[in-house]
């Protein structure tokens, strides 16, 4: 049941996660990975696991307008989110499995996937399929998460959490956002994958900030599939998921203080040439 729970970016996961989620942890990665991009000649970029689109605005502005691009998710109701805030240019918005992509062999210059990676059930699988699309010589970036500990946010409100579950803590955010940080998993996993050459892995440490403890406790418990886990707890409770938001509020609150919060994140950054 975690593998589907995990996936649930259903109801008003999507749009909490925009709101909250995306500014929190999301906007800043997205303006660096993007960046990373901007000198290579490009001309078809597609990107995987686009969620609500974070990353495809951002290469939208950031990129010339003559690059052309695909942005694709499992998930239609974060697509449909993303394809109605828009973006600056024009993008395709496609349904597709990062597992089993509905392109040609060499269509891209780059794939590109934005904290996607960690939700894949088949890793190896999809990160051939990656390199299956790229041209050779054409360039697959994606972005993982580090450990749940070097992300403070994510820690507290896990660790405030076993207070309120005590028999069955809700473990979504150490199970999948932070559970694929290990460079040796990764590399071995682009080697199955076809990948020859080794990955360049980089770890970004970055600030998130928030005007007030409430806007993480939201972000976490409401805009992520921790909500759906959360309702497992009690599906009688309607209120649960709120309830679980006022405790880690105040687990915030006593690690950060009241008013504007601040807490690490960090990242690892995988760059690989096909």
């Amino acid at each position: 049941m975690d593998a589907e729970v995990d996936k649930a970016f259903i109801g008003s996961i999507p749009e909490v996660y925009d709101s909250h989620l995306v500014p929190l942890i999301f906007e800043s990665y997205a303006a660096d990975l993007a960046a990373r991009l901007g000198g290579r000649p490009l001309s078809h970029l597609l990107e995987i696991a686009a969620g609500t689109g974070v990353l495809t605005r951002a290469l939208a502005s950031t990129l010339h307008s003559n690059v052309s691009i695909v942005a694709t998710d499992l998930n239609r109701a974060m697509l449909d989110h993303a394809a109605a805030v828009g973006t600056k240019r024009p993008v395709l918005w496609r349904d597709a499995d990062a597992m089993a992509l509905p392109f040609q062999d060499g269509a891209f210059d780059a794939v590109v996937c934005q904290f996607g990676a960690m939700f894949f059930p088949d890793k190896a699988r999809a990160f051939a399929e990656a390199r299956r699309v790229l041209k050779p010589g054409a360039v697959f970036i994606f972005s993982v998460w580090d450990r749940i500990e070097e992300n403070e946010f994510a820690d507290v409100v896990t660790t405030a959490l076993e207070s309120l579950f005590p028999d069955d803590p809700p473990r979504f955010l150490p199970r999948t956002p932070h559970g694929y940080f290990d460079p040796r998993v990764i590399e071995d996993d682009l080697r199955r994958a076809g990948f020859d050459a080794p990955p360049e892995i980089i770890t970004v440490s970055q600030r998130s900030r928030a005007s007030s403890a409430r806007i993480p406790a939201i972000a976490y418990c409401q805009g992520t599939p921790l909500k759906s886990e959360i309702e497992l707890q009690n599906p009688a409770n309607p209120a649960l998921p709120v309830e679980a938001t006022d405790v880690a509020e105040r687990a915030i609150i006593e690690r950060f203080g009241r008013g504007a919060v601040d807490g690490k994140i960090q990242a690892h950054l995988v760059s690989i040439e096909r």
